[in-house]
């Protein structure tokens, strides 16, 4: 079916699941309850989880099947930003032309990019993407401000010409839709002290993420993916059999960078603001977390990383005083003071030590990211149950001998 084996196919339809199924998965407590604060199933961040996890997803085909580790992947997020909000400048709100132009742009760029790094391995490569980020990041803030904008960042205007809509009417900017479809319309659901919210926007971004998603699996299972893993497990080895890795590893990286462009795009289509900020080193890093922390080298490891840290980024960190007190409220006053000060050092401004915590436990503990705990989970229940089915098939001992 659609070229997936058995088990692509199972895994594919459980991310399909959770994706279709976000809103309520991500919404587990009440409105009405304290914990509600930690409920994530609001728009802007379910938005969050499926554009990023397309960004952690392409970085993966480089760095999970190449070994590449590229520190300047923002470079294409932005540049896909900025080529989507000029899309929409330029031509119409429509967000289709704004998500293509993304990925053919940011396509463009990293085949420029790709064809001079590749000339270097190991952290030679790395630094040449980390320069060329910055180089993109200092372009975009202070040199090319008429068409970055600078650090106030490219945005809709009412003196935008939208060929194709004949600029402003009636004096105000049209929001971004697809097809007349606003991409912030939505409806909600309330069912008892749970409220439930459908927007479009993040269906419309989960229907590409599912698309990226599939796509990463035809990759991983090619023969194209197959010469990718060569690369990774003995380059030198590979160029002794004649053959030469550099188109592989170039197509990988160009593939890499429209995948972050489309992200950049999504981010453009739902939010019609490109600012410099997005081709930040930090951005680079993130990605970089987001596919160690969830498994780099497999599927789903990256869409995992990207949801454990837009989480904390967007959860933890808007925790404060007065929200610890309310969750420690059960306890003792001399404990719950207690609670609250060490809480503290770990939420709001200090959620990067939650989140540096973690990163260093996955690290020491499971090197294989969130994906291996899983695995390692599953076995351990598989080796339980056959030794309890084991004990209920072993014979009983034989009785004393017949007198």
């Amino acid at each position: 079916m659609l070229g997936l084996s058995r088990r692509d196919i199972t895994l594919f339809l459980i991310v399909l699941a959770l994706v279709v199924f976000a809103p309520f998965i991500l919404n587990p407590f009440p409105e009405t309850s304290g914990l509600a604060r930690f409920n994530a199933g609001y728009p802007d961040l379910m938005q969050r989880f499926v554009i990023f996890g397309i960004f952690a997803m392409g970085f993966n085909i480089l760095f999970g099947l190449t070994g590449y580790l590229s520190f300047g992947h923002a470079a294409f997020l932005g540049v896909g930003s900025y080529a989507g909000v000029w899309m929409m400048k330029l031509l119409t709100v429509n967000v289709v032309p704004a998500i293509l132009a993304s990925v053919i742009v940011a396509g463009l760029f990293s085949l420029v990019i790709g064809y001079i790094c590749l000339r270097r391995s190991g952290i030679y490569f790395s630094i040449l993407t980390l320069a060329f980020a910055q180089m993109s990041f200092a372009l975009a803030y202070s040199v090319l401000t008429p068409i970055t904008a600078g650090e106030t960042g490219l945005q809709l205007s009412l003196a935008d010409p939208r060929i194709l809509e004949g600029g402003a009417e009636g004096g105000t900017i049209p929001a971004a839709n697809f097809f007349g479809i606003e991409m912030r319309s939505g409806v909600e659901w309330s069912v008892g002290d749970w409220l439930f919210t459908f927007n479009f926007g993040y269906y419309l971004c989960a229907l590409f993420m599912l698309l990226a998603f599939y796509i990463s699996i035809r990759i991983f299972r090619s023969p194209f993916g197959t010469m990718l893993k060569a690369v990774k497990a003995n380059q030198r080895r590979m160029n002794y059999t004649g053959l030469n890795p550099r188109p592989y590893t170039l197509a990988a990286f160009v593939i890499s960078g429209m995948y972050a462009g489309l992200a950049g795009g999504l981010m453009a289509a739902v939010d019609p603001l490109a600012g410099a900020d997005r081709m930040y080193w930090t951005a680079s890093g993130e990605v970089v977390l987001m596919t160690i922390l969830g498994g780099a080298g497999t599927l789903v490891g990256p869409l995992l990383g990207a949801g454990v840290i837009k989480y904390f980024e967007n959860i933890f960190s808007r925790l404060n005083e007065a929200g610890l007190n309310e969750l420690f409220s059960f306890l003792p006053d001399w404990l719950q003071q207690a609670a609250v000060a060490v809480a503290q050092m770990f939420v709001g401004d200090g959620w990067l030590l939650t989140l540096g915590a973690i990163f260093m436990a996955v690290v020491i503990f499971l090197p294989g990211g969130i994906v291996e705990g899983g695995q390692h989970f599953s076995r351990w229940l598989g080796r339980r149950k056959q030794s309890e089915e084991e004990k209920v098939t072993e014979p009983a001992p034989a009785g004393p001998p017949a007198q």
